[in-house]
Formats: structure tokens, C-alpha cells, sequence
């Protein structure tokens, strides 16, 4: 079988600062057909993330000009020549931004998905994909959080902000605390997704503003957002407090080389413990992932939090409106099959 009709957004340009859609362009592809050794997927749901933005600057592992981006993404075998993909096959893989691939079972993250019954495929690109594994080994690996202790959040409403949240209170975390970037945002967490305070971080100082939220002091910190999110979150760390540093969305489009936060000696003063999460050093995780999520996935105690926007022409806009915070939870771009 080969595609008859395929797509694939290509960066036709470096972006100075926040991207363009003019940096990017939609292009016709020519049909595929699995060799030996290769599946053919329609890919279902894309994923658009943080760490697309310092790829497109190029460089070392970045992308090249004029190529399919890529990105994760869940599909369907339509056509294999691979012995262990048959037609039918749910895959989850990395030839993601084009609704057609050529993929090999084991090779750059392709996996056959064990598609549990009752949950929803969004689940695979959010908590139980590379959002929520990332979540959970921040969690459960980088800051070892343990029943009882109090966590801080930033960027709480997007993906991995809202399965830091989940994940951490099935771990039996105190107090949640997230930041976020509306009033609207602040309202879903607490009212929706039961975090027990948030603020909006435009709203005035972060360290001021985490103070009054956690008067006495945090254990974890997430950090998805770096800057002053991080020196306000050292100021309320207690002693042998710790930092898992997902990333640092703050300085994605702009500075990349800012300041060391003010307050930095206090890691050594508070015997504070900063360390950076990737998440391809925890894919082991995987299945211990899907095995302690499922359950509430099934029962409705825990969501999939996404937002999704509709087709492959509607990539760029989903990926520019995630860079600018327009989600709640992690953002998603639907095919039609």
C-alpha cells in the first residue's frame, strides 16, 4: 500500500526571537511505501512542544531547513513490512508534523502501544506520553518527592505542569502550589485539577507571590519556566529542598544566557539539591508509568488535560498558540483519517 495524498510541515527558516508562521510551510509529499524492514502509518494525533523552539534554531541535533519537522506522535499501521508491526498496530513514534511515515519497530522511540481498554488516545501524547513520563521521573526520580511534602509548580497548566499536579497528588504530596499565566489558568488549577493554591505570575514578584502561597516554605520544586520562577522558588525551599529542572520556557525566544538567579549561593546555605530532567534518560519508565496511571485514567480521578486543535494545516498555529501559553494542558493536533 502507499499514501495517496501526504503532508509535512516544513521550517523554511531560523526565527529571530518568537517564530513566524512565515518561518514554516505546508508541503505536498511525494507518496510512500514501506521497504523492507518499514511500516507505513497515518498518523492520528500530533504533539507540539517547548523543546521544538531551541531545534529550529539549528546547530548540533537541531533541524535542518527545508525538511519534515519532527515531533511525537500516535498512529496506525496502514501497510507493513516490518515483522513486528502488522496493519492495525497502534504505534507511538517520532516522525510526528505529517500525517504520513515510514517507521521501524525499536528504531528513535518507536513502540507498539499496549492500548489499554478505556483510555482515551489523547493519553498517549499527555500523561502517559512524553509530558507524563517526564512528570512522573521528575517526581518520582529527580526529586524523590515523599508523602507529606509540599511541591511548587511553574507553567502548572500545561502539560507537564497538569501531570506534575496529578501525579504528585497520587503520591500523596501536602500542598500543590502551581503558577500560571491568566486568572483564567489560576482558576482551573484550583478549581478544576485540586490544586490547593496558584497565582498568576504577571500578577506581581514570583518569589513574593510563592511566599504568600507557601508561607512555610516548599520541599520540590518543578521548574518549567526558569528566571525568576527559580530564584523565587530557592527562597522558599527549605533546607535539603529540591529542584527538578524540566526547562526553561522563559528564555526559549529571547535571552538564552541570563543572569545566575540572585539567590544561588542559598542551594550551598540550604543544602538544596538542582538537578536537570531529560526524558530520554528515563524511557525505562515507561511501562511502571502506564501501570500506576491507568487505573485512575480508567476510574476519571485523573485526565488526560490536553488541547486539541483539528488538522495538519492547523500545526503552526497549535504550536505558536503553546508557545504563547493560548492551552490548558498539553497541546494536541488531530488528523483526519
Amino acid at each position: 500500500m502507499t499514501t495517496s495524498t501526504a503532508y509535512a510541515v516544513h521550517q523554511t527558516a531560523r526565527p529571530t526571537g518568537f517564530p513566524a508562521a512565515s518561518d514554516f510551510t505546508l508541503v505536498r509529499t511525494p507518496a510512500l511505501e514501506p521497504a523492507p524492514g518499514t511500516a507505513l502509518v497515518e498518523n492520528l494525533l500530533l504533539s507540539v512542544d517547548p523543546y521544538h523552539r531551541g531545534l529550529m534554531d539549528g546547530g548540533e541535533g537541531g533541524f535542518e531547513l527545508d525538511t519534515p519537522l519532527e515531533g511525537r506522535s500516535v498512529g496506525r499501521v496502514v501497510a507493513s513490512r516490518d515483522p513486528g508491526l502488522s496493519e492495525g498496530d497502534l504505534v507511538f513514534h517520532r516522525s510526528g508534523w505529517r500525517t504520513h511515515a515510514l517507521v521501524t519497530l525499536g528504531v528513535d522511540g518507536t513502540r507498539r502501544l499496549r492500548g489499554h481498554q478505556g483510555v482515551p488516545l489523547e493519553a498517549y501524547l499527555s500523561i502517559l506520553g512524553g509530558t507524563g513520563l517526564t512528570a512522573y521521573a521528575a517526581l518520582t526520580r529527580t526529586a524523590a518527592l515523599r508523602e507529606g511534602e509540599d511541591l511548587f509548580v511553574s507553567a502548572a497548566a500545561g502539560g507537564v505542569g497538569t501531570a506534575t499536579g496529578h501525579i504528585a497528588r497520587l503520591l500523596g504530596a501536602r500542598r500543590i502550589i502551581g503558577s500560571a499565566g491568566s486568572a483564567a489558568k489560576v482558576r482551573h488549577l484550583t478549581g478544576a485539577l485540586g490544586f490547593d493554591a496558584a497565582f498568576d505570575y504577571h500578577d506581581g514578584p514570583v518569589g513574593e507571590q510563592l511566599a504568600q502561597a507557601a508561607p512555610d516554605g516548599i520541599d520540590v520544586y518543578v521548574d518549567n519556566v526558569g528566571g525568576d520562577h527559580l530564584e523565587g522558588a530557592i527562597d522558599s525551599l527549605r533546607e535539603y529542598g529540591r529542584v527538578a529542572w524540566v526547562g526553561a520556557i522563559s528564555m526559549y525566544n529571547g535571552d538564552r544566557s541570563p543572569a545566575a538567579p540572585r539567590n544561588l549561593f542559598e542551594v550551598v546555605h540550604k543544602s538544596l539539591r538542582l538537578e536537570g530532567v531529560l526524558v530520554r534518560n528515563h524511557t525505562n519508565l515507561q511501562d511502571e508509568l502506564e501501570d500506576f496511571l491507568v487505573p485512575h485514567l480508567r476510574s476519571g480521578r485523573v485526565g488526560t488535560d490536553t488541547t486539541v486543535v483539528q488538522g495538519i494545516d492547523h500545526m503552526v498555529e497549535a504550536f505558536l498558540g503553546m508557545l504563547r501559553g493560548d492551552n490548558l494542558g498539553k497541546m494536541l493536533v488531530r488528523l483526519t483519517s
